[in-house]
């Protein structure tokens, strides 16, 4: 059975670290399906799925394949930077903020080389992502201040 601690937090059997508070599942369940959403993205782009690939016109596919190694690079870093930092939220680890943290510099440096590629008519969703990625890596690291991750 858990503890109950001075300050009420719970603490789990092994009583080496705080229970997760329900919220904690919530949130790494939805970053979990999120951010696998991005990997799937990328990998079937790199794959050349061709149910994947073609909604994606000639002209931006040809983008996608002059893209310098950097951006693809950074594309590739932010995509399994978010899933393994929704990936190391889930099973508690400490590293899930540093994830989210890596991945969120190269979502933005492959964000702004697809924007000025053309690849991004607007801006408006590689911000929601960017926000996204914020929250996770906030939220990491709130969990890990709080020892519920180790």
């Amino acid at each position: 059975m858990a503890d109950l601690l001075e300050d009420g937090a719970l603490l789990e059997e092994d009583g080496d670290r705080p229970a997760a508070p329900w919220h904690f599942w919530a949130v790494a369940a939805v970053g979990l399906l999120w951010n696998s959403f991005g990997a799937i993205d990328y990998t079937m782009t790199q794959l050349r799925n061709p149910a994947w690939i073609g909604q994606i016109d000639a002209e931006m596919l040809a983008k996608i394949d002059a893209a310098p190694v950097w951006a693809t690079s950074c594309w590739a870093l932010g995509v399994w930077g978010s899933f393994a930092g929704a990936v190391l939220l889930l099973v508690r680890s400490r590293h899930a903020a540093a994830a989210f943290a890596v991945s969120f510099v190269a979502a933005l440096v492959s964000f702004a080389w697809q924007y000025s590629a053309g690849l991004v008519a607007s801006p408006i969703l590689p911000m929601v992502i960017l926000a996204a990625v914020a929250f996770f890596w906030w939220y990491a690291g709130k969990m890990r201040t709080d020892g519920v991750l180790t």
